[in-house]
Order: C-alpha cells, then sequence, then structure tokens
C-alpha cells in the first residue's frame, strides 16, 4: 500500500518505507513526557483464552509510551474475572481490568439505568463507552487509543503509527483510523467492507443525491477497522452506539463534531488479520448478518438526523442499486485476487451480497417500525450534567474490584 494518494475529504498517512520504526517510537517518547496516552482494550473472557491476546501483551510489553491501558472485560464470572487479573499482571504497563459484569459496576449501571442513561445492549460499543468513561474520569491522558483483543497479526508498531498522528503536538489530527490490507491464508478477507459498506455508500449517493456525509466515510479505505485513536478532549462530547454499528457511528460523530481536516487515516500494517465472524445467514442476530444489519441502520440514523427522508421505496431502490454496484465489485475484487495469486470464491461472494441486501431491507424496516428508538448511548458529559458524581464512583469501583479479588490471585 506504499502510494502518496490523497483523497477529498480525510488526510491519508501512508507507510512509505523510508523511515525506521525505532525513529516513530523515539518521537513518542518523547511527546509523552508531556502527553500520555491511555490505551482501551474491549475484551470478552473468550478472548484470553484465544491466540491472539498473549501475544498482543508481549507486543505491548516492548513500548514505553503508553500511560495506561484500560481493559473491559465483558462476559466474565467472578472466577474468570480472577483470571483476568492474573492474566493481564503480565502487562509492564499500569493497567487495570474492569469487570463490567462484576456487582460494584452493575450498581454503577444500576444508577445510570435510574437516569435512562445506560447503554441499552451489550456489546462492544458499550464496552468502550465505560472505558472512555473511566478514562475521562482519570483525567491524565491527552490521547486515547482502542483496538481489538483479537488481532492475530499484532505488532507495537501498529500502536505506535495509530496514535503518532494524535499524539504530535505540531499535527492538527484530532482523530486517526488506521486501515491496512484484509489478506491472510491466501485469500481477501473484509467481507462486510468490501462487499456491503463500498457498495451501499456509492448506491445511497445514487439513490439519494450527492451528500458530504457519504463522500466522508467513502474517503476511509478500511471504515470498518476496530482501530482508532483520539485526542482525549473530544470524548465527552461523543455518542456511539451499542451495537456493532460502533466504527461507523464513531466516523459520523466525527463528521458532526469536527473539521474533516482535523480527521486523518493512517496506515499501521501491512498485513492484518483477526478472529472471522461466520456469515450466519440463518440468524439474522448473530455474525455478519447481524454485523450488516447494525451498520445500515447506523448509516440510516445519520443520514435521517441530517434531514434525508427515508421510505420502503427508497430501500428498495438502495437495495436494487446496491446490488448491481456489489456484484460489478465482485468482478474487480477477483481480477485484484488473481493478480496478487489470491484466492476468491466467487459463488461464496456472490451468496454474501445477496444476503446483505435482505439486510439492507431489514434494516430499514427496522429503522421505519421504530421512529423512537434512540440509537446512541448519551455521550458522557450529559451522564455527568445527570450525576456529577457517577465517574468517581466507578473509579471507586474499579479500584475495589481490583484489590478485592487480585489478593486471591
Amino acid at each position: 500500500m506504499a502510494d502518496f494518494h490523497q483523497g477529498g475529504h480525510v488526510a491519508t498517512l501512508h507507510n512509505l518505507r523510508v523511515n525506521q520504526p525505532d525513529a516513530l517510537v523515539r518521537e513518542l517518547e518523547a511527546f509523552t513526557s508531556t502527553r500520555k496516552i491511555t490505551l482501551i482494550l474491549p475484551s470478552l473472557f473468550s478472548e484470553l483464552e484465544g491466540e491472539a491476546l498473549p501475544d498482543i501483551i508481549d507486543e505491548l510489553n516492548k513500548v514505553d509510551f503508553i500511560h495506561r491501558i484500560v481493559i473491559g472485560l465483558d462476559r466474565a464470572t467472578e472466577e474468570q474475572y480472577r483470571y483476568a487479573l492474573k492474566f493481564f499482571s503480565k502487562l509492564k504497563a499500569d493497567h487495570v481490568v474492569l469487570w463490567n459484569d462484576g456487582p460494584r459496576l452493575s450498581q454503577v449501571d444500576a444508577r445510570l439505568t435510574e437516569l435512562k442513561l445506560s447503554p441499552s445492549e451489550p456489546g462492544k460499543g458499550r464496552n468502550v463507552w465505560f472505558c472512555m468513561g473511566y478514562t475521562i474520569a482519570q483525567a491524565d491522558s491527552a490521547v486515547v487509543a482502542v483496538h481489538d483483543c483479537d488481532v492475530l497479526t499484532y505488532s507495537a508498531d501498529m500502536l505506535a503509527r495509530l496514535v503518532y498522528p494524535v499524539t504530535n503536538p505540531r499535527f492538527p489530527y484530532q482523530m486517526s483510523k488506521g486501515f491496512y490490507p484484509r489478506v491472510a491464508d491466501g485469500k481477501l478477507n473484509g467481507r462486510v467492507s468490501r462487499l456491503l459498506v463500498a457498495p451501499i455508500l456509492s448506491a445511497m449517493a445514487k439513490v439519494l443525491g450527492p451528500r458530504e456525509y457519504l463522500d466522508f466515510i467513502s474517503d476511509f479505505r478500511y471504515p470498518l477497522a476496530g482501530e482508532f485513536a483520539m485526542r482525549t478532549s473530544i470524548l465527552p462530547d461523543m455518542r456511539i452506539p451499542s451495537d456493532w454499528g460502533l466504527e461507523i457511528g464513531l466516523l459520523s460523530e466525527a463528521w458532526r463534531n469536527l473539521s474533516p481536516r482535523s480527521v486523518c487515516q493512517v496506515e499501521v500494517s501491512d498485513r492484518y488479520d483477526h478472529k472471522h465472524q461466520d456469515l450466519s445467514e440463518e440468524d439474522a442476530t448473530a455474525g455478519l448478518s447481524r454485523m450488516s444489519v447494525d451498520i445500515c441502520k447506523a448509516l440510516y440514523r445519520k443520514l435521517a438526523a441530517d434531514g434525508t427522508v427515508f421510505s420502503e421505496e427508497i430501500f428498495r431502490s438502495i437495495k436494487a442499486t446496491y446490488f448491481r454496484d456489489a456484484l460489478d465489485l465482485i468482478e474487480t475484487y477477483f481480477n485484484d485476487a488473481q493478480m496478487n495469486g489470491l484466492h476468491v470464491d466467487r459463488h461464496v461472494e456472490e451468496k454474501t451480497v445477496e444476503l446483505f441486501a435482505s439486510n439492507i431491507m431489514r434494516a430499514g424496516q427496522v429503522f421505519l417500525d421504530n421512529p423512537m428508538e434512540t440509537p446512541f448511548i448519551p455521550n458522557w458529559s450529559r451522564v455527568h450534567a445527570a450525576d456529577p458524581d457517577i465517574t468517581t464512583s466507578m473509579i471507586q469501583a474499579v479500584a475495589e474490584d481490583m484489590k478485592e479479588y487480585s489478593e486471591a490471585v
């Protein structure tokens, strides 16, 4: 991906392979003497038993520019939380583990529920939101970064490149988004980004007419990347979805809150692979099927908030236009893969497009049937206004959990 192409809205920071990674790290270490960085790791307990996370910890132990690591732990029993404390004790950096299902943080969540401010459903978005709240409450970091815990090709260089644009005080960027090629085991991956996001953005522009928001999202080479970093000052006003529309939701918030010139995408890796979700053709509440519905809803919500009026007829037109555009892209991806010695199963790709086309309509129907749905978790500015002591209670709950349950580890 070593080129210098720039799109229309978002600055693209490439890896031109002329700078040594150590040079970037030395600069970061100098910057972080006054601009501390917090890393958020949203994790399911099951990921502690996978092959990716131990290697991620080894790579994180190579860096000295991280001030704190905030781990959000979901779906964990008390025994599993104790295990997690021992598991993450290998981290060299200062770190905390938020036991999201534990009794103390559940009490914090109950206070939020009483105020009608609690995230409506479990998921990565909810996990990241609580970790962001904890980071805001600590008030000692200038930058926060987030990446997933299932990255099989993780390296410390990836993190350095991700945080550099928002840590360098001479750069104007408030948010950086990672991008990379999705290639592994001789196959072209990234099905949701390739076969849903790119063609539906194109289809929406054709059906709805030009929209700067659609151009903005289209500028990102990998809009569904789970790797992003932000200056902490923008966190309190960020509204994010609690479902699998998190990445699109964050980009939508960047479009709403920031100048496009203060957002960049940065090439963080030559090769990226992580845990692959099942397509889940028979169950729209799981796998890539659910993900595709949530992503479509996130796009519909944002456009509706900007004044777009949707109807069943419009959704049918978007679906039909999407289907034609997606089929054309399959041909392009197949040719690209052939030139690079990679495999693409065109039959499976077309079946995937058929499922996504169906889910474009499914998401549209959900959108039309729930006009009063509140799609975003309230931002932390509102939470603090409603209960100024909630973040103090969160810090205390996490500290007490860490103390009580690590004593027996």
